[in-house]
């Protein structure tokens, strides 16, 4: 069964051209995990658009619009699993108007695989990808150096290339000795589950052994509880119902817990009776799990959406304003003090306001590059102050990453990421 096995969130990051598509659907299909038949009209509908060979990359862009183009615009997510693992791969677009996508993968993902062709090495979207990655906590990391048919499967230019891609990762902080670099060909299969007879230099794992050859994170159970709650439902019988994903700690039956901020932002205590999942019901729920869980006391106009709910004893911090590292992303022109987007902190959406720009720094090396700039731009990394329009549970990233991070939005688009690495307590 899938899922007793051990899941992994894996994300596909890269450059446009670099074979992102082609890789995940041909290890979709050489794994087994798509079938014959859906190939074939896979295959036969690339040649009537005139696109032979992009039928793997269309096993991911399942949207018309994507096929006519022959670009990934969506996140897919497909269920993907090996003798070992349970994966979800998130395939990341790699066009830049795309990014935003990009951050809610990467964000929720355990392992990336950077696709880069060896015909290209490293491309403005490579780095702009590795550098997110890191920014948003991705930990592990694979490097698929693709297209190496082309290339005449020779060694030295699979070199070349890991060696521009180390470099790159060493700036903004990997360790390249951690990464694992597999060359493979992913239009002809080469290298991807079988392990290739083309390149007999090559004596590492296939793709498919190098992403089993992951770990999986370990479950944050030792961290405080927070349950960010996603919705409110009431239902006759039992009552309130609210609906989240354990994202740390422990939550058990008995357990007195307090929900802030609460709808008159002064918290709202109460004791677990009941939890659920997959419409079983549990003693205890850990972090991964998507819950509906009773809370003797609470009211269905008391909490709503975004709330978050922890133990009594340590309850989630709750603040009036908070510093961040953010990555500009997307923005038309420039970010300035007074510039006001829509925070997506866990499952809150609030406003708030750049109250500072402290100063920007060099993502690499984490060293000041101007203390107090009048703007930053596209591109920039910056601590800066931030007031929401009303108080909003954030944590620090040192004491709990998972409910530090956060997506900036403004009409429509991405516009920065980032974490919170301080705050003011209400």
């Amino acid at each position: 069964m899938a899922k007793d096995k051990p899941h992994l969130n894996l994300v596909f990051i890269g450059h446009v051209d670099h074979g992102k598509s082609t890789t995940v659907g041909r290890l979709l299909y050489d794994s087994k995990n798509i079938d014959e038949q859906t190939m074939r009209k896979l295959k036969e509908k690339a040649q009537e658009l005139g696109k032979s060979g992009f039928e793997f990359a269309f096993i991911m862009d399942n949207l018309k619009e994507e096929r006519e183009r022959g670009v990934t615009i969506d996140l897919a997510h497909k269920q993907f699993e090996t003798a070992k693992y349970f994966y979800t791969i998130i395939d990341a677009p790699g066009h830049k108007d795309f990014v935003k996508n990009m951050i809610t993968g990467a964000s929720q993902a355990d392992a990336a695989v950077l696709v880069v062709a060896v015909t290209d090495s490293v491309m403005a979207q490579t780095k702009e990808h590795v550098f997110l990655s890191k920014t948003l906590g991705v930990k592990q990391l694979i490097v698929a150096i693709n297209k190496m048919d082309v290339k005449n499967w020779d060694q030295a230019a699979f070199n070349k290339v890991k060696d521009d891609v180390s470099n790159l990762l060493k700036s903004v902080g990997y360790k390249p000795d951690e990464v694992q670099f597999v060359p493979v060909a992913s239009l002809h299969g080469e290298n991807i589950v079988e392990k290739t007879t083309k390149m007999t230099w090559y004596t590492g794992p296939s793709l498919v052994q190098a992403i089993d050859n992951l770990k999986v994170p370990e479950k944050p159970t030792n961290l405080p509880l927070r349950v960010p709650i996603q919705d409110v439902y009431n239902i006759t019988g039992i009552g309130v119902v609210p609906v989240g994903r354990v994202e740390t700690g422990v939550m058990k039956v008995g357990d007195k817990v307090m929900i802030v901020p609460g709808r008159e932002g002064k918290g709202v205590p109460g004791e677990v009776k009941t939890i659920e999942m997959h419409h079983e019901m549990l003693q205890k729920a850990e972090p991964g799990d998507n819950i509906g869980f009773n809370v003797r006391g609470v009211g269905k106009n008391d909490i709503t959406r975004g709330d978050v709910l922890g133990h009594t004893e340590n309850v989630p911090a709750v603040a009036t304003e908070f510093t961040a590292q953010i990555v500009v992303i997307n923005h038309p022109t420039v970010l300035t003090i007074g510039y006001t987007p829509v925070f997506h902190i866990h499952t809150a959406q609030i406003a708030g306001q750049i109250i500072e720009i402290v100063k920007k720094i060099n993502p690499a090396t984490g060293e000041t590059v101007q203390e107090k700039p009048d703007f930053i731009k596209n591109g920039d990394v910056a601590i800066v102050r931030i007031k929401p329009v009303q108080a909003v549970v954030i944590e620090k990233f040192k004491d709990v990453p998972q409910l530090a991070r956060f997506a900036v939005r403004d009409s429509g688009s991405t516009v920065a990421a980032g974490m919170c690495i301080d705050l003011v307590k209400k």
